[in-house]
């Protein structure tokens, strides 16, 4: 079995949120691409690469299993309905093919210990930083 991964987020119309994804794909390929030779961003909606794209994708690098795996915190409806939708459509190209759709973030301890460090960043830079600093999300300290 040859699997291809697909990292999904619900997708934006803003592109620097897009852009994100596209990064957090390039470091998990880095990171994990002996054990997944094939891995593929897509967005739910809103924007480009669509989960059937990043399917298609997958296939023609040679997967015949395709694990779509939900950059998303909790197990709401896109989990439960609109991403396997979406996955049956794109694979229904591919009768050879099969997918599963891995279970969202949730919660986890390495949930937890980033919780923790974004508030060390807002402590220890005693609230201020570049990317606060001028907007509402600052106050008014």
């Amino acid at each position: 079995m040859n699997k291809g991964i697909i990292i999904v987020d619900h997708g934006s119309k803003k592109v620097e949120s897009n852009q994100m994804l596209l990064e957090v794909v390039d470091l998990f390929h880095q990171r994990f691409s002996s054990k997944y030779n094939i891995i593929e961003p897509a967005h739910m909606e809103l924007a480009e690469p669509s989960i059937e794209t990043a399917y298609n994708k997958c296939v023609e690098k040679g997967a015949d299993f395709v694990i779509i795996c939900p950059f998303f915190l909790g197990p709401g409806r896109h989990w439960q309905q609109d991403i396997p939708s979406l996955a049956l459509e794109a694979s229904k190209k591919f009768p050879g093919t099969n997918y599963h759709v891995s279970k969202p973030l949730g919660v986890d301890d390495l949930i937890l210990d980033l919780l923790e460090k974004r508030l060390s960043s807002c402590t220890g830079n005693s609230y201020s930083c570049p990317a606060c600093e001028g907007t509402s999300r600052a106050g008014n300290l």
